[in-house]
């Protein structure tokens, strides 16, 4: 067993402590291993990419897997659903594809994929969605091998008033009872703070897309504050960083976000993203 396969069965990672370069690389080689599901050799892989890219193949590997996916305060799956929010948000096609992969590799599922791509579309809008829909619809047929993907059903169709229904009760969740019980309240709270905007987003983001089972609404949050923090709508940080922690994140799974959106946003929307998230808790804090 050569030197460097003792580092990766024995590496333990730490966020504080400091590491070799070697431990760094072991790292990123087992999370390489995972990505692929173990079909590339991970050390051929490295080489290449070094010698096809230069610095950016030698950081893509030490750097955004040996430094950031390698860490332990989000799973796996969790930051897959990070990175694939954020390129269906940006419209990074060809990264978009290859992460559908790690994504099910990590154990998402094609209906939570399709899932992320539905919340997309209320917080970064249909455009960015239909565009990531076609990129990861394509990926599943090659996946399968076939020219065209089975049916799908479509959503549940409901009335307003089931709309509204559902939509106290998700608002419920979201301000840990704070917003009021009674629909008709709720949404004449809105609408008069907003308008007709809230009007649909009261229907749509609330009452149709949050009340969905497809994804588990912690899933969800990690899905929107991703979205906002990419897009550096900070404000709107404000309301979704305490939903995150009412739908069952904690704190340091919310700062991870912002650790991986260093990689996959770049370090000033990481900075935006972590100062609002900050002011969020802070703001929590004092009203405890």
């Amino acid at each position: 067993m050569d030197d460097l396969t003792i580092l990766r069965k024995e590496i333990t990672m730490s966020t504080t402590g400091s590491r070799t370069h070697a431990e760094r690389r072991a790292a990123a080689l087992e999370v390489f291993e995972r990505f692929t599901n173990g079909e590339f050799d991970a050390e051929r892989a490295q080489r290449a990419m070094a010698k096809r890219l230069g610095a950016l193949g030698t950081f893509a590997f030490d750097v955004v897997m040996g430094d950031v996916w390698s860490r332990d305060e989000l799973s796996r799956r969790d930051r897959s659903l990070i990175v694939i929010t954020v390129l269906a948000t940006i419209g990074s096609s060809e990264e978009l594809s290859l992460h559908t992969d790690v994504g099910l590799n990590h154990g998402l599922t094609r209906t939570e994929i399709e899932e992320i791509l539905i919340q997309v579309a209320a917080y970064a809008g249909f455009p960015m969605a239909m565009a990531a829909s076609r990129v990861v619809d394509d990926r599943f047929r090659t996946l399968d091998g076939v020219e065209r993907l089975p049916e799908r059903s479509g959503a549940a169709e409901l009335d307003d008033d089931e709309r509204e229904r559902r939509a106290a009760e998700v608002r419920g969740t979201l301000t840990a009872g704070r917003a009021s019980t009674d629909p008709t309240q709720d949404m004449a709270r809105l609408v008069e703070h907003l308008g007709e905007v809230g009007r649909i987003a009261y229907h749509w983001a609330f009452g149709d897309l949050w009340s969905r089972e497809e994804l588990s609404r912690r899933d969800r949050s990690i899905v929107v504050i991703s979205i906002l923090t990419v897009l550096s709508r900070t404000d709107e940080l404000a309301f979704h960083v305490p939903a995150g922690l009412n739908h069952g994140l904690s704190r340091t799974e919310i700062e991870e976000i912002m650790v991986q959106m260093t990689i996959y946003g770049g370090i000033p929307r990481a900075v935006e993203g972590y100062q609002a998230m900050k002011k969020a808790f802070t703001k929590i804090d004092a009203r405890s």
